[in-house]
């Protein structure tokens, strides 16, 4: 049964929450991010970030970069911009995009949890990718950013999260630039959070929908911790990190699209005769691009024309999890067989656009520096559930979630 726990949050005071409020570290780079910090010096991009304070010539792993984290972080607390609430608590943090609406609770997990998978996982992480977080966090000696959690629809979860939002104000409630949302309700009633934990401990599974490398790293600072304290009792901040949990039917996941560079030296009329072995190639006749409208179908932009690809009868093994996700179909019947891309993570060849930026973008970067694009259908949370139920990973670029949840609206010190 899963661990859930309330906690004494560093957070901004009401005025400054929308200006320390920032996107994660991992959607930008350091231009972008040095960008976006311009006239804010209260952004959250100073901590997660922190290279934006430096010289352009530092490298972004220098030891300077985390101590300088550090110093930010602490600042925000001596300059009065963030305080540590009195006691622990759960908080209410409800994004609205689009009309879409997703509200999640703000708590903490355990990482004996995500050791002994009931967090489970879906994807493989990167040990450099790690290394960075880990010693941010270790430096911090705090979890800056929240790990995005889902779980299957728990009744009585779901009911004390609607009747506190319509019954009590919330702390912050604010638009950002990108017309997102975001409202937050502080849940200081002992008794609400004594019930709220009883029901998270009810149950099986929690589900890490993103930030795995995040979540990897803040667990092996907690086993460094308990390596440097043996006599820990278990219930040390550092046993625990930093998660938004969502109900599973909260959730929407994005597609996640593909476009190549080249068609491996086939003309066009080769490689559509080549697809059409494991595929229905048809022209599409509409207006505009092609959005897939089921499983298993896909748009293919060529040429200037789009095309509806459907997977053949057989080209596919229904009862496994992961290989009958869309990705997985045209990565084995398309994508390493005609292009050659045998490994897409590292493959120079390939990109990926996230589905916030819309179709029209896979036109554009195939009239720049891309040839082929093919639209997606999106992966469901069934099919997330499913794959890490079995143990198993999803193919890379398989889920693109949206909104992202911000940073700095809630810190959780180690010690």
């Amino acid at each position: 049964m899963a661990v859930f726990k309330s906690f004494r949050a560093i957070r901004p005071k009401a005025e400054y929450a929308c200006r320390v409020a920032a996107l994660p570290y991992d959607v930008m780079n350091s231009a972008e991010a040095r960008e976006a910090v311009k006239n804010n010096p209260y952004s959250f991009l100073h901590i997660d970030k922190a290279e934006v304070d430096l010289d352009e010539s530092i490298d972004i792993y220098d030891e300077r970069v985390y101590l300088k984290a550090k110093e930010n972080l602490d600042s925000l607390v001596t300059d009065g911009i963030c305080a540590e609430d009195e006691r622990p608590c759960f908080y209410i943090y409800r994004q609205i995009m689009n009309g879409r609406s997703q509200t999640g609770i703000v708590g903490c997990a355990s990482m004996d949890d995500y050791i002994n998978n009931i967090i489970k996982k879906h994807e493989f992480t990167r040990a450099d990718k790690e290394a960075d977080r880990i010693r941010h966090v270790d430096y911090c000696d705090a979890n800056t950013g929240p790990i995005f959690l889902t779980y299957r629809k728990n009744d009585a979860i779901s009911t004390i999260v609607n009747d506190y939002k319509e019954n009590n104000a919330p702390v912050y409630d604010f638009v950002t630039e990108d017309g997102i949302s975001n409202t937050v309700w502080v849940i200081d009633d002992e008794k609400l959070n004594d019930t709220l934990c009883a029901e998270f401990g009810k149950i099986d599974y929690l589900y890490i929908a993103d930030g795995h490398h995040r979540c990897a790293s803040a667990v092996k600072v907690g086993q460094k911790r308990r390596e440097a304290n043996p006599d820990y009792t278990g219930n040390e901040e550092f046993n625990f990190f930093l998660a938004v949990a969502f109900p599973e039917d909260e959730l929407e996941i994005m597609d996640y699209n593909r476009v190549m560079k080249d068609l491996n030296g086939n003309s066009e009329d080769e490689f559509i005769s080549k697809l059409s072995e494991k595929f229905t190639v048809e022209a599409y006749e509409g207006e505009g691009q092609y959005k897939p409208t089921e499983k298993h179908t896909f748009g293919m932009y060529l040429g200037k024309k789009w095309y509806k690809v459907t997977a053949k009868e057989g080209t596919f093994d229904e009862n496994d999890p992961v290989e009958r996700l869309d990705v997985s179909i045209l990565q084995n019947n398309c994508i390493t067989p005609i292009f050659g891309i045998e490994d897409p993570r590292t493959d120079k060849r390939i990109d990926f656009v996230g589905g916030i930026r819309g179709l029209g973008e896979l036109e554009r970067r195939c009239e720049n520096d891309m040839v082929i694009a093919f639209s997606m259908y999106p992966t469901s949370l069934e099919d997330l559930m499913a794959i890490a139920d079995a143990g198993k990973v999803m193919p890379p670029k398989s889920t693109w979630f949206e909104p992202k949840l911000l940073s700095g609206l809630f810190i959780h010190k180690l010690s």
